[in-house]
């Protein structure tokens, strides 16, 4: 079992850390590969830790394995800040050993130290994985659908 230390990003991870995102959304998600400028830009936004921050899974050999986005945002119904994590990833070969929990722990941890009043997530419908994983980290499932839409122009009328 490899061992993986967590910690915040930072700009020397930036390669790898590119890497890891690249195969969370195009391989994982099978979404279109983002502008290299875009993702670039949305890493360096993230290192700047003002309206989010990433942690990585470390393999003692200075590998990255796997990472972890929180994204910070409000609650009108806690009429507090709360924390969306929206991306927990560890690559195939390292799944099942541990880094996974570690990441979410690190979230956990971050959310609570910074007086966040909630830690939320989404997982697609279909990932039964994530979902055992998540109802085994204690994490209550939500009785909201989660929708979303593209933007258009407009005022609204």
């Amino acid at each position: 079992m490899t061992q993986v230390t967590i910690r915040e990003a930072v700009m020397q991870d930036i390669p790898q850390l590119k890497t890891l995102m690249l195969a969370y959304i195009v391989d994982f998600y099978q979404y279109r590969q983002p502008e290299d400028e875009k993702l670039n830009g949305l890493i360096h936004q993230l290192l700047e830790q003002k309206e989010g921050i990433q942690f990585v899974a470390e393999t003692e050999e200075g590998t990255l394995v796997g990472f972890a986005t929180l994204y910070f945002t409000f609650s009108t119904l806690r009429a507090s800040k709360i924390a969306i994590m929206n991306d927990l990833f560890v690559i195939e070969a390292e799944r099942g050993q541990g880094a996974a929990a570690k990441l979410f722990a690190a979230c956990k941890g971050y959310a609570a130290r910074n007086g966040y009043a909630n830690l939320t997530w989404t997982t697609a419908k279909d990932n039964f994985r994530a979902q055992a994983f998540y109802d085994k980290m204690g994490g209550d499932r939500s009785d909201w659908q989660t929708y979303s839409a593209n933007p258009t122009s407009g005022m609204g009328d």
